[in-house]
């Protein structure tokens, strides 16, 4: 987490899939182990997308990316109250999704503290 409360995770899933991959299993491990300890900590788990695709459908995806990570927490014991998922689509890009290197920086999740 940044001195603003936020962080930018590089979570890989499968193309126009909720589903974790391996090394994203890695980092939702880590950030277990930072909620274990730290016990007041809440998280809203923001998903996001690149542009390519619908609206609509980058809303869902996203939205359904930050609910997987989530309910893995949960999963592994966090205290549900303690998170809230969001998804954003293509709402708020990092950088201009004009490369195929940028939408890959924008298919990103963020956690924020609340």
């Amino acid at each position: 987490m940044d001195t603003k409360g936020k962080a930018v995770l590089n979570i890989n899933f499968e193309t126009d899939k909720a589903t974790l991959q391996k090394d994203g299993q890695k980092i939702v491990d880590e950030i277990f182990v930072l909620l274990s300890n730290n016990a007041s900590l809440k998280l809203s788990i923001e998903g996001h997308t690149d542009n390519s695709g619908s609206v609509e459908r980058n809303k869902k995806l996203s939205t359904d990316r930050a609910n997987t990570v989530m309910y893995a927490l949960a999963g592994k014991g966090t205290d549900i109250k303690r998170l809230k998922a969001r998804g954003f689509g293509a709402e708020k890009p990092s950088v201009p999704n004009n490369t195929e290197e940028n939408k890959a920086k924008n298919r990103r999740v963020e956690l924020v503290k609340f």
